[in-house]
């Protein structure tokens, strides 16, 4: 059998790993295991003393600091529940500007004179940490010789364990900031901005006779998509392993076009990974609701129900981890990547947000009557008005090479932000903008046309799965996410610019109410006004057409295609002064993630580059030749002249794409200059490479092409 065929059978083959799970009987409160790893307020409430447990919870609702007897009394609880759990570690597990998370583990055991060791863990071990700041990326913050940074205690997100097969480990969510209190972090701006949010929030909630509620949490509920493939593959994949992509591979006979792979049946392999994926988050609380096959083959979907934003994103950064760590408990891997696989659907994470008071009202909920619900309409026109704004900065906020491969395709949002409202909502503010009453369309149902199934409730107003930033009943889905990106940046900008849009209109508000005014009399005009202002971003058709990009020109909207055009909108006047405001981010702050994200960008272009030159010179260029040898010695002339051919141009795109990507040959002194010189010159050198290599790949005998084909990553299950 070929070497190819060989590989083929062996990865289809699979057997359950010995460890499965089985299928307990839930209704047994002992095989209840969600949340199990978490010291939640639960475990809290079982552990704590009264009045510690009492104080605790008065002081998160207030959004107060702790005390460090309170911290000690917390402290001694968590590490009895966690040597319970059978953890010896513990570790401040935090988000640096990496995009991961990182973690330091420390002992809870310190020796003693007698020779044995005893566990111990303060408040003040607790509250801070101290690791080393000087290897992760700060832009400029910190010099590579300052190390000193910190890590604080983030009570609002719940501790958890970490299970391994040889032990536990303790992780306790937490901020970074480096010696001089500036943020390194993902963390610290999302809290500053869920506090903005909120302040802002009540302000306006209290103008609309709210006097119950005291804080308002944005919160958001991702739906992370992902590839899963058979790990045989994936090591046979330099350009996998090194970049999260492949950098070459032919089109498959079939890729997608049968739509047969959306919600279809799920393999018994795959549904075994999910299931274990499934169990394991539910120990850290994670609220999994969905599960189901997405459109690109081997490409599937996790989603969970809506927590509050900072848990929710803590919470999306362990699913990432968990996924890919069970995964190869099926010799599979998950590949998290943008676009790992050309010419198919890549992976986004629809980020869906709305805002809710502690009371559990949701503002963005329309109700039956959305013209007759001033408080929803004031917020949307709030988001509507933020969106139009900062449509750069929301650009900017989910840019990276990854998205640059993936933005603008059939399966994503394109690369210029607008806004669906759904027929009924757009019809309700059009009416508000003509100065007329305005009318929801009434409740109807669905008819299928047979008694056997029932009539379905209609819902006012379409979906649109094109749309970058939809409404969708009760929240708005920023669907423009990246599949490996987190969730704490994106959403710090949400927060941030309606948080001044909310104040914006509060201040008309109050001005009109200070007239006299009652607030049926005074709001109308504002919402007519913002509107008015701010409907250009509003779009109901395809996102995905030529038209749209052309009219959306005409509009004035921007389209900022590629990383390098929309990285600058985190620097400029009007992101600095939102930001520096509302005490989110600082202009140094700010200045620091542009020099950072610039810095990855041009980092992993370098990467992916090189390794395209390194597997084209050493691995492809081989097989074609002796290809070519085989042809030869067979005497197969116009096979092997047509072949020659294809190695002349594959060679002479090489030395282009080595030539493109020497140092000396980019700019160094600016570095949005050097990303302008990958974006135009090393991408095209790298593309034209891959276009020949994909051409050789038809061409050269199957045996001797060294790449596993996409037809059997994408199609072997």
């Amino acid at each position: 059998m070929p070497r190819i065929r060989q590989q083929n059978v062996l990865a289809a083959q699979w057997t359950p790993n010995g460890g499965a799970l089985g299928a307990p009987d839930l209704t047994v409160p002992d095989n209840q295991i969600f949340g199990s790893n978490v010291f939640s307020p639960a475990v809290q409430r079982q552990r704590l003393p009264k009045e510690t447990f009492r104080r605790l919870q008065h002081t998160l609702a207030r959004g107060e600091a702790l005390d460090t007897s309170l911290a000690d009394g917390v402290a001694l609880a968590m590490k009895e529940w966690a040597l319970e759990k059978g953890a010896t570690h513990y570790t401040h597990w935090f988000q640096p500007l990496t995009g991961s998370t990182a973690e330091k583990h420390d002992s809870f055991y310190a020796p003693t004179d007698e020779g044995t060791a005893l566990a111990e863990f303060s408040g003040s071990e607790l509250i801070q940490g101290e690791p080393d700041a000087s290897s992760f990326p700060t832009g400029g913050i910190r010099a590579t010789f300052e190390a000193r940074g910190y890590t604080a205690w983030d009570p609002t997100s719940p501790a958890f364990i970490l299970e391994n097969p040889n032990g536990a480990l303790l992780c306790i969510p937490t901020a970074f900031a480096s010696w001089t209190g500036e943020a390194l972090d993902h963390k610290i701006p999302l809290l500053r901005s869920m506090e903005a949010l909120s302040k802002s929030a009540i302000r306006a909630l209290r103008l609309f006779g709210n006097e119950a509620a005291q804080r308002v949490f944005t919160t958001v509920g991702p739906e992370q998509e992902y590839f899963l493939i058979d790990e045989q593959y994936y090591f046979e994949r330099p350009d996998l392993i090194t970049t999260g992509r492949t950098l070459f591979g032919a089109k498959p006979p079939k890729g997608h076009e049968l739509d047969d792979h959306y919600f279809g049946s799920i393999p018994e392999r795959i549904l075994a990974c999910m299931l274990e994926t499934e169990r394991e988050l539910a120990k850290l609380g994670v609220p999994v609701k969905t599960r189901h096959n997405e459109v690109a083959p081997n490409q599937y979907e996790v989603a969970p129900i809506f927590e509050n934003s900072n848990v929710g994103s803590d919470h999306q950064q362990l699913t990432m981890q968990i996924m890919q760590n069970v995964a190869r408990r099926y010799r599979l891997v998950c590949l998290l990547h943008e676009k790992p696989f050309a010419g198919v659907n890549g992976s986004g994470k629809h980020n869906n947000w709305s805002m809710g008071t502690d009371g559990g009202e949701n503002l963005l909920e329309p109700g039956d009557t959305p013209h007759e619900n001033m408080q929803f309409l004031f917020f949307c026109a709030a988001v509507i008005e933020a969106v139009n704004k900062h449509q750069g900065l929301l650009r900017a906020s989910i840019a990276s090479p990854g998205q640059d491969h993936r933005l603008g395709a059939n399966e994503a949002p394109p690369a210029i932000i607008s806004i669906f409202l759904g027929t009924q909502l757009e019809e309700v503010f059009g009416a508000i903008e003509r100065g007329e009453a305005g009318e929801s369309k009434p409740g109807s149902f669905l008819g299928l046309g047979t008694p056997v199934l029932p009539p379905l409730p209609l819902h006012g107003g379409d979906r649109n799965r094109t749309s970058p930033f939809a409404f969708t009943g009760n929240k708005f889905e920023f669907r423009a996410l990246g599949s490996s990106q987190s969730l704490s940046f994106p959403n710090t900008v949400l927060n941030t610019i309606v948080a001044e849009a909310v104040d914006e209109l509060a201040s008309e508000l109050e001005r009109e109410l200070d007239r006299g005014k009652d607030i049926e009399a005074a709001l109308p005009p504002i919402l007519q006004r913002s509107y008015s202002a701010n409907k250009q971003i509003i779009f109901g058709g395809d996102n995905y057409s030529e038209e749209w990009h052309a009219e959306a020109e005409s509009r004035g909207l921007l389209n900022l295609r590629a990383t390098p055009d929309a990285l600058p909108y985190l620097v400029d006047e009007q992101t600095t002064s939102v930001f520096s405001h509302y005490g989110v981010l600082s202009a140094r702050e700010l200045e620091s993630r542009y020099d950072v994200s610039l810095e990855q960008y041009v980092t992993k272009l370098n990467i992916e580059a090189e390794t395209a030159a390194s597997i084209a010179r050493t691995m492809l260029l081989p097989a074609a030749a002796r290809h070519l040898a085989m042809l030869l010695d067979a005497q197969l002339s116009e096979l092997a002249s047509e072949t020659s051919e294809l190695i002349d141009q594959f060679t002479g795109a090489i030395k282009k794409l080595e030539t493109a990507n020497l140092a000396e040959n980019q700019p160094h002194d600016d570095t949005l200059e050097h990303a302008v010189y990958m974006r135009d010159q090393v991408i095209p050198a790298m593309e034209s490479v891959r276009s020949v290599a994909d051409r050789l790949e038809r061409v050269v005998a199957d045996d001797l092409w060294p790449l596993p084909p996409y037809a059997a990553i994408l199609f072997i299950k």
